[in-house]
């Protein structure tokens, strides 16, 4: 909370500059006028996180802030706040996808997510939690700075087998773990991680999803998830990591050990509540997932293998801008504003979150 402003703010004179200097933190005041009226003030800044490159796709580290054109809405703004962020606290989140159609590259994943952590996260600055999913959520570790205890939570992923009860390294108790469903949750899971963890959380905030991207029994729809990244501004970094022969020979489920349209569903039998349905494009999901939200989406192939990638999006958390503003409209209405960021040159690609949920206002009380 940044401290109360006292006797300055008797006089109505000097709102002007107050909401500049309250532009930079998103807090509530209350101004008495020298009528005797009261003017409530819900600040709200929109910080933005991006990251720029040009067309060889090379990330551009040395732009200002007059290099950036920032609309909220369609309507220009002014960037109050800005910095490139290379040492600011980060809180990163590692969802790994552990249901059968992984089963044959959890390995990959999990020593390949191992040494990404060991690179990315600083000593006593940064920190990160493990959650798995598949016909449940489960938090494997809770946010910690130890690398020792991720190592171990990464070392306990198995394909879709229920965690060990007791020990040292049993998970921690969170609502998400009992959160159980008929398949694949991932939209479940991108929203407890927003909502029960990273809500919580103040600088840098992003998660890593390694999964084919198939859905398979959310009770949520995959826009409640990209809302609860977005309402907690969580970078989501999707990782498509499919095994071609996971599914059945017409690139569905159905065939032997997995649960599908016709067949047997993941608990030996269907499910009334979550009906097999047929599956959206896993890639289209998880492109939308990250484009929303102002992470990268990248895809496991021979040419980029997993190690190549988490290097890519470590480049990005280490080279990133920060702008922020405060909405220009006092009486905008609550709910989703459309952000549009871009560079004046031209060629150069930025990446940021397409927008925010607003719920406060400016309003005069007497």
């Amino acid at each position: 909370m940044a401290r109360a402003f006292g006797e300055c703010c008797r006089c109505t004179s000097r709102l002007g500059v107050l909401l500049v200097v309250l532009s930079l933190v998103p807090i509530g005041w209350q101004l008495r006028g020298e009528d005797g009226s009261t003017l409530s003030i819900d600040v709200k800044v929109v910080n933005v996180l991006a990251t720029v490159r040009n067309k060889q796709g090379q990330i551009v580290r040395d732009l200002s802030k007059d290099d950036f054109r920032l609309e909220e809405d369609g309507r220009p703004q002014t960037i109050h706040y800005f910095a490139r962020e290379s040492d600011l606290s980060l809180t990163l989140g590692l969802l790994v996808d552990t249901s059968l159609s992984q089963r044959r590259v959890l390995g990959q994943e999990r020593s390949a997510s191992y040494s990404f952590l060991e690179q990315v996260l600083r000593q006593k600055k940064d920190s990160a939690f493990v959650i798995h999913f598949d016909r449940e959520v489960e938090l494997l570790q809770d946010l910690t700075q130890s690398r020792k205890q991720l190592e171990s939570a990464l070392g306990s992923l198995e394909s879709q087998q229920p965690p060990q009860s007791g020990g040292r390294n049993s998970p921690s108790p969170w609502p998400g773990s009992r959160h159980r469903g008929g398949g694949t949750l991932l939209y479940d899971a991108v929203f407890l991680a927003s909502d029960e963890v990273l809500k919580k959380q103040d600088g840098r905030k992003a998660v890593i999803i390694l999964t084919d991207g198939v859905d398979t029994g959310s009770q949520l729809t995959l826009s409640a998830a990209i809302e609860s990244a977005q309402r907690t501004n969580t970078l989501v970094y999707s990782i498509l990591f499919a095994d071609p022969e996971a599914y059945g020979p017409q690139g569905g489920f159905g065939g032997p050990h997995m649960g599908g349209p016709g067949g047997m569903g993941r608990h030996g039998g269907g499910s009334s509540r979550f009906p097999q349905q047929t599956h959206p494009d896993g890639k289209k999901v998880l492109e939308r997932l990250s484009k929303e939200t102002g992470g990268g989406f990248f895809e496991v192939t021979k040419k980029q293998p997993i190690d190549q990638i988490y290097e890519r999006i470590q480049e990005e958390l280490r080279n990133q801008y920060s702008l922020g503003y405060t909405p220009d409209r006092a009486d905008a209405p609550a709910g989703y504003h459309k952000i549009h960021l871009a560079t004046k040159e031209k060629g150069l690609i930025v990446q940021a979150r397409d927008g925010y949920y607003a719920d406060r206002s400016v309003r005069r009380q007497n």
